[in-house]
């Protein structure tokens, strides 16, 4: 890419970042700024995006557990949202065909329902990012949005694979036959590929050359051979850590998607006009959501969270649109209006995700009338009457080592909280009390006995604002107890400290000096065996 081009793209992706937005929309908006600079898009633009595209897709696919999807509350209202998404956002836009306003003229209703569905997707990168700054991506509500995202990916990557107008070849029937035969081997190769720079090579191979290469030569949609070549190693101990070490490529080659969007053309005032009314129609998506995720008996406050975590339009709509372009049912307008609906959707979207839990507990008395008298299994939470004196909440690694240390030493008084089900599960199957909760959840704080017998609370959670919250709501309850806080950031620990913590340290400061003192200590024995004592 040229170095002018690079230089604008990551300015505007900084600035964009800083105020709290993807960097994608400064990518989007270094592409208007470009064209309107008189650069154009590269043939090498255009390839580097089709193969970030290609990444994504394989990615998706490493995170894809068909089993996750088969509950209800994400196929059902996955696919019933979409559904009358289109419907409703395809009649809109063809009922403006005959409102006299010239950008809608001349639209079909097929047409129309395109632009729907291209408006019905919510975006993976934007909700994904928001969860994992919340500390919600393993939360009811973080899988929740994940899975309907997938549903939506799902069917995205249907529509990519039959638009092309491709009949397969007899090979195909080959292909789908070795998959099993590709999955072994697959799995198998990942087992010894270390976790360096051949572990990104083999992903990048499996994506671009088995995946895309292999379906591309037989007649089927190359993203879907990269979606397929995902699945085949999602259930792999390391496919997440193969999704972590491609993370950085794929975001690098959709720059080149997104700008090259931005590069199609530059928007005019009727373009902003109708983008700012697709973006009006947002709050629609988020009361739709609401209303299906109750249904399937979620509570109020999980559904009110998924479906802000849903609030915006998604880059994968703009996948749609490029394609509908690329085959001639839609101008170039259309790709451009699109563009700048999903850049003001991220700018509504960004406070509102930050401001949910406030706007929940306003509107908690109205939104919690929607509630299902049967409760979710995922939010049936478990008593604390049991007089537990340590309570650690976070269940990872360090809460996990934390607990069993504490109660080899204290004894089956030592209680674990996470808001990962089935991470739950897996500790409650080895013998440790370890119960559901979402400490964000206010309503979880309100069910609660008081804490009167807790004398202390470990909270080992990585999201700051989470644990500043826990800390309240306990002091709410009564607690009196002694609360120490886990951070991975020095400037964290004076807010700790500030917002009720007894002791608050950095976890890599306290690793070097444990380290330090265990080398002491061997070396201290090295020296008592060498001078002959026992």
């Amino acid at each position: 890419m040229d170095p002018i081009i690079l230089s604008i793209a990551f300015l505007l992706g900084l600035l964009a970042n800083r105020i709290g937005l993807p960097a994608l929309v400064g990518f989007l908006v270094a592409g208007f700024t470009l064209k309107a600079m008189g650069f154009t898009a590269s043939e090498n633009i255009h390839e580097i995006g089709e193969l970030g595209v290609t990444l994504l897709l394989f990615t998706i696919g490493l995170k894809l557990k068909i089993r996750q999807l088969f509950r209800p509350e994400i196929w059902a209202v996955g696919t019933i949202h979409m559904t009358i998404t289109v419907l409703f956002m395809g009649l809109c836009i063809h009922l403006l065909a005959y409102s006299g306003f010239h950008f809608f003229v001349g639209l079909t209703i097929e047409t129309s329902l395109l632009l729907g569905f291209a408006l019905s997707f919510s975006s993976t990168v934007f909700a994904v990012k928001i969860m994992q700054e919340n500390g919600l991506t393993n939360a009811l509500t973080g899988r929740t949005a994940i899975g309907i995202l997938i549903i939506q990916d799902i069917l995205a990557v249907l529509f990519i694979t039959f638009s092309t107008g491709k009949t397969p070849t007899l090979w195909a029937f080959g292909i789908i036959a070795l998959l099993p035969v590709i999955r072994f081997f697959a799995r198998l190769i990942l087992d010894y590929t270390g976790h360096g720079e051949l572990q990104v090579l083999f992903g990048m191979a499996l994506a671009l050359a088995v995946g895309a290469g292999s379906f591309e030569l037989v007649g089927l949609k190359a993203d879907l051979g990269a979606l397929i070549m995902g699945m085949l190693v999602a259930t792999h101990p390391r496919s997440q850590e193969l999704a972590d070490s491609l993370l950085s490529i794929k975001d690098f080659m959709l720059l080149g998607f997104f700008l090259s969007i931005g590069l199609a053309g530059l928007p005019d005032l009727p373009a902003l006009f109708v983008a700012a009314f697709f973006v009006l129609l947002i709050p629609l998506k988020s009361i739709l959501f609401f209303f299906l995720l109750t249904r399937f008996n979620l509570s109020a406050r999980a559904s009110f969270i998924t479906g802000m975590n849903l609030t915006n339009y998604s880059e994968f709509g703009l996948i749609v649109g490029a394609i509908g372009v690329s085959n001639g049912w839609l101008d170039m307008k259309w790709l451009v209006v699109m563009a700048l609906s999903l850049s003001l959707s991220f700018l509504v979207s960004s406070p509102l995700n930050v401001q949910s839990e406030e706007m929940f507990e306003k509107f908690r008395g109205w939104l919690t009338r929607f509630e299902t008298d049967t409760s979710h299994p995922d939010e049936e939470h478990i008593s604390l009457a049991i007089p537990w004196q340590v309570v650690i909440i976070g269940m990872g690694r360090i809460g996990t080592q934390s607990y069993d240390a504490l109660r080899n030493q204290l004894g089956n008084v030592v209680l674990g909280v996470d808001a990962d089900q089935e991470k739950v599960y897996k500790h409650n199957a080895l013998g440790r009390e370890v119960i559901y909760a979402d400490i964000t959840d206010g309503d979880f704080w309100r069910r609660m006995v008081p804490l009167e017998t807790v004398e202390l609370g470990v909270l080992t959670i990585p999201n700051l604002d989470a644990k500043l919250y826990a800390m309240e709501m306990a002091k709410q309850k009564g607690s009196t107890s002694k609360i120490i806080a886990i951070t991975e950031h020095d400037d964290e620990i004076t807010p700790l400290l500030e917002g009720g913590a007894d002791f608050a340290f950095n976890i890599y400061d306290e690793i070097g000096v444990g380290l330090a003192l265990e080398i002491k200590k061997y070396l201290d024995d090295l020296s008592c065996d060498a001078n002959g004592y026992s």
